[in-house]
This record gives C-alpha cells, structure tokens and sequence, in this order.
C-alpha cells in the first residue's frame, strides 16, 4: 500500500464557512505531487476536543502522515501545537532561539505603529515558541513557526494564512522526520479531460462500459460538473498508462467532438490561443458583461479584446450598437435577428475582425411561453462574414443562465475559429 496522509483543517471561521478553505485543497494538490494518496480531510473549529478527536481518527485510519493546518497565532483560540504535544504524549517546552526570532519579527512589525508596548505583544507571542520535546521547528513566515512531530504518525504543523503555508511547504517536505514518513510514496500521473455538450450521465455510462476494459479498478475516476461542462480526473500509477490510453479511447469513439480538451487545459485558454493577432468585441443583454470579463481575465488580453457593450435596453441596442428598432419590433430582443444585428454593431463600433453578441432572458418574469425564462440566443460573427447563430435554452436561476451562458458564448466562438461544424 503505497503512503496515506490525511489534513486536519482548523479554525472555527472556515468551519462556519465564514472563510473558504484555500489551505485543504492546496495541500493535497502538493501530497499528489509527491506521490502521497490523501486519506481525508477534515475541517474542525477552535475546540480542543474536537482537534484531538480528528486527530486520532486519522491516526485509526493507518495514515503515515498528519497535515494540520490553522491554530498557532498567539490568542487564546489558537491551540494546535498544545494538541498535537498531548496527542504524540510530549510536553511542550519554550524554544528560547524560537522566542528570540519571534521577537525579532514582532519589533520590526511594531516599528511602524507608534503607542504600543513591545514588551506586552511580545509576552501574548510568547506561546508561539512553545513546541513538543524532539519537534522540529520551522521558521516562521509570518510570526507563526511551523513544527513536525516525528512519530507514527509524524504530524507537520502549519500556520492558516495561505501565504505562510505555501512559503512555508518547501521546508516543511525537506523535514528530514517528514521525509521519512513519506519514504515508501509511490509516483502518480494525473489526467484531466474536459467535454461540453455532454450529460454527466452519458460520460456515466461510457464509464460502465469501460470496466470491461482489463486493468481497469487500476484507475481512480472522479467526474463533476463545472460551468455546464464535465470534467473527468483520473489518477493512476505508471504501470497503468496504457489502461488510461484505451480508456480514452473509448470516450473519443463514443463522445468525439465533444471532447474539448485532454491536456488539462480550460476553454479560457484555448480562446485566449485561437485571438491571437485577432481582435474580438462583445454585445451582452442578459449577461451584465460577464464574457467580456472573461475574456478579459486572461494575460495578455489588452492585445485581442477590442472593446465591450452591455446593452439591456433596446435603446442601447439601437444607440450604442445601431440595431434597426424595426427588427427588434416584428421579432423581440431576443432573437436570431437581434443576436446578428448586435454582433455586427459590436463589430462595427469597435473595429474588430471578430464579435459575440448574447441577448437572453435570464431574470424571473421576463419570460412569455414562446420564450421562457432561459431562452438565450448566440451569434458569433467574423469579419469576413462567417457568422454561426445559435438558441439555447438553459435552466436554472438567473445566475446559473448568466454562467452558463458565458460558457456556451466560449465554446461557439471556439468552433467558429477552428472552423468546426456546431
């Protein structure tokens, strides 16, 4: 059995979701790196019962490795390290080096607020040198020192900011006791496939019939739905390549063209390749400019976004976009004359080789029965006339439509540049 760890996150804040947990994910990003399998992760508040608990249950698990994270400020809340002593049954003993470094930090923080007693913020630190008999320390990056407390298993300490922990981690690995503890990690390769316009279900069944593929519990498969496309990672040893490989070919028999992407890659990225030397403009009614941020989120992308129109109105669309007002009267904003009529403004008024347009019926109450709420109509149109339309209607509350809507925008203007019959 290859390496098991399991992460303890702590702090009553992310525990109420009052803060998102950025540290659990990103550590076991770091252990699959390593080639270390992730038991659990726990999310705990600032009670040391509940701390101590979590940590015994994945000590029960057989786990080789304690990721805690969270816990080592100066307050009263902040408990970690004395659990974890009591737990690995050592006393905690004041590290003088550590207090020194400690208040090193603390003066040259103190220097620049003025009224404030060095001596009192340096006896409320005081606790963060207090670490386990044979821990390891290590160096704060903030004023919170990390620590590894050898043993089976070895548990590593980490402060709660992101940024201490993520600084802190290069050091924390090189642990000679935490090296040991991961000694026996084997190597995993980790493939990510992205598909649009396929159910999760439909991905589901391929994945029935690809059990008869010899060698296949070999693979560890997850799958979910992200922004209305279907993501399947899948984790496996080297010696399980060519399974993966038949896998993959069994969902290109099956799902082809809607298999976007085999290297990781988002559709951001992609779109963000195919405007190179190109320059795109936006029209949105129903979208509040959310693909124009899109696209605009990318590196880079002040060279190919030309400009963005958010008309709601169909005032704005006439002015700003210089749509017929007669078009808008014998068909609705929403519709395959309008979706044209307003990428060929956006084209127009912004001097682009490119244009997406969406007008749409996202909020509750605007719809009729012809047009319920959800009908979105799409127009990619280029500058040499090449113009592909689409409606689509999707489900959901008006956020859902807006983000779905932006993803159905991106990978219609994706086909059009490759040149892909939708």
């Amino acid at each position: 059995m290859s390496v098991r760890a399991g992460i303890v996150v702590t702090g009553t804040e992310v525990l109420t979701g009052r803060v998102a947990d950025r540290n659990g994910p990103w550590v076991a990003d770091r252990l699959l790196e390593l080639g270390v399998e992730l038991a659990h992760i726990t999310i705990c508040g600032d009670r040391a019962a509940d701390i101590e608990a979590q940590l015994r249950f994945l000590a029960a698990e057989g786990v080789d490795l304690i990721v805690t994270t969270g816990g080592l400020g100066p307050t009263a809340d902040d408990m970690t390290v004395e659990i974890v002593a009591r737990f690995c049954g050592r006393e905690l003993t004041l590290d003088a080096e550590l207090e020194a470094k400690i208040a090193a930090i603390l003066k040259n923080l103190m220097s620049r607020f003025s009224g404030v007693n060095f001596e009192d913020v340096r006896a409320a630190n005081r606790k963060q040198a207090m670490v386990p008999v044979d821990a390891h320390v290590l160096d704060p990056v903030g004023t919170a020192p990390g620590v590894v407390v050898p043993g089976t298993p070895t548990v590593l300490v980490l402060p709660g900011p992101p940024r201490e922990l993520q600084a802190m981690w290069p050091a924390a690995i090189a642990d000679d006791a935490v090296q040991q503890a991961i000694a026996g990690r084997t190597v995993y390769r980790q493939d990510t496939v992205r598909m649009f316009g396929l159910a999760e279900s439909g991905l589901a069944e391929t994945l029935r019939e690809a059990e008869n593929i010899p060698g296949f519990a070999g693979l560890e498969i997850t799958t979910c739905l992200r922004r209305g496309e279907v993501e399947m990672v899948t984790r496996y040893e080297p010696h399980s390549a060519e399974v993966y490989a038949q896998l993959m070919d069994l969902v290109r028999a099956r799902h082809g063209e809607m298999v976007f992407s085999e290297d990781g890659s988002l559709i951001d990225d992609q779109i963000a390749r195919l405007l190179a030397g190109r320059r795109i403009a936006t029209a949105e009614s129903c979208t509040a400019g959310l693909l124009a941020a899109r696209l605009t989120d990318q590196p880079g992308s002040s060279a190919y976004v030309a400009g963005a129109v958010v008309a709601y109105g169909n005032e704005a669309k006439v002015d700003v976009l210089g749509v017929d007002p007669a078009l808008i009267d014998a068909n609705g904003a929403v519709s395959q004359e309008v979706a044209e009529a307003m990428a060929a403004g956006a084209l127009r008024r912004f001097g682009a080789d490119t244009a997406v347009a969406i007008t749409g019926i996202a909020g509750p109450g605007g719809g009729t029965e012809a047009k319920p709420v959800g009908t979105v109509w799409f127009c990619v149109m280029l500058a040499d006339g090449s113009t592909v339309t689409r409606p689509v209607h999707l489900p959901g509350e008006r956020a859902d439509i807006r983000e779905r809507s932006t993803t159905v925008a991106m990978h219609l203007l994706r086909r059009t540049l490759l040149g892909l019959r939708s």
